[in-house]
């Protein structure tokens, strides 16, 4: 019976040999994700997505006025209002609705009381100042605020329940103001996902130049 050998031990990789090969991976990974990766998305976005790649900028009388993708806050009876924004200033000193620089939520629960009180005081507010009556229904984008902070859009619904406050500030009829809402609605993104919504930045540019 003939007992077997143990193998030979397998020699020792260098150190120096260890080193180079990390070192190697190491620039490899960097140029490839690092370098390749963020070039050939920002060439592919710039060709095939131009507007969205260059923050989607609005232009009014040859300057930029604002992002379709950024809300602004609206405040003046004679414009549509955006979702309640809850972004704080970046300094931590304050609410600073809509500011872009720290985009965020309340985080706020469902079964949170400070979340309730919020939505039924937005609630009432949004009835007085549009002239709705204590029972009429209010869209929930409108008493909400978005995840971000920063949302652009508004529902359908929600821009139709502004148009009474809205033609009476500018003394124009509440069909011409409808008739701009309309012709900015938004549809579903491929057809099916989300919902129609309006872009409130560009519809009120819009109504500024009604007459």
């Amino acid at each position: 019976m003939t007992v077997p050998t143990p193998a030979d031990p397998a020699p020792a990789t260098p150190l120096a040999r260890v080193l180079l090969s990390s070192v190697l991976a190491a620039v490899l990974f960097t140029l490839v994700c690092g370098l390749a990766y963020p070039l050939l998305t920002t060439l592919a976005g710039t060709v095939l997505f131009p507007a969205q790649a260059q923050g989607s900028m609005i232009e009014r009388d040859g300057r930029v006025v604002g992002s379709a993708l950024i809300g602004q806050a609206f405040s003046a009876p004679q414009y549509l209002h955006g979702r309640p924004s809850q972004t704080n200033r970046t300094d931590g000193s304050g609410p600073q609705p809509y500011n872009a620089e720290n985009s965020g939520a309340s985080n706020w629960g469902p079964t949170n009381a400070k979340l309730s009180d919020a939505v039924k005081g937005r609630i009432a507010a949004f009835r007085s100042e549009n002239g709705l009556n204590a029972t009429a229904p209010v869209p929930v984008d409108m008493v909400t605020a978005s995840a971000s902070g920063l949302d652009p859009d508004i529902s359908v619904a929600g821009a139709l329940a502004q148009v009474g406050r809205i033609a009476q500030a500018r003394k124009v009829t509440p069909a011409q103001v409808e008739a701009v809402i309309r012709a900015h609605v938004t549809g579903r993104s491929l057809g099916f996902l989300g919902e129609e919504r309006v872009n409130v930045l560009s519809a009120n540019l819009a109504l500024d130049a009604l007459k």
